[in-house]
């Protein structure tokens, strides 16, 4: 069983910052990829970005020079420092992982989601 807990989120206004982050615990035997999506009402869940071990990060356009992916692999944790807030990025976070939990077992994990809401 792999739980991923997110932490952060919340309500800030136009141009300001916020921080997420999300901790993967349970058994694990390693995490390819660590990332985070977002998702409006009636809108399909889309990336926002993702940290992939031999693949590099990827953001979506939308977010690109404003948020930053990091990740800790010794803490299993990924973190997204958000800047430059606007009312477009009020969204559902949702954590995402790609976890092996034995060398031949693996799948996708989602986190609960937390509320980014950016509004004056």
């Amino acid at each position: 069983q792999v739980q991923l807990v997110e932490s952060g989120g919340g309500l800030v206004q136009p141009g300001g910052s916020l921080g997420l982050s999300c901790a993967a615990s349970g058994s694990i035997f390693s995490i390819n990829a660590m990332g985070w999506y977002r998702q409006v009402p009636g809108k399909q869940r889309e990336l926002v970005a993702l940290t992939n071990i031999g693949a590099g990060t990827n953001y979506a356009d939308s977010v690109k020079g404003r948020f930053t992916i990091s990740r800790d692999n010794v803490r299993n944790t990924v973190y997204l420092q958000m800047n430059s807030l606007e009312p477009e990025d009020t969204a559902v976070y949702y954590c995402y992982a790609y976890i092996h939990t034995t060398p031949l077992d693996w799948g996708r994990c989602w986190g609960q989601g937390t509320q980014v809401t950016v509004s004056s």
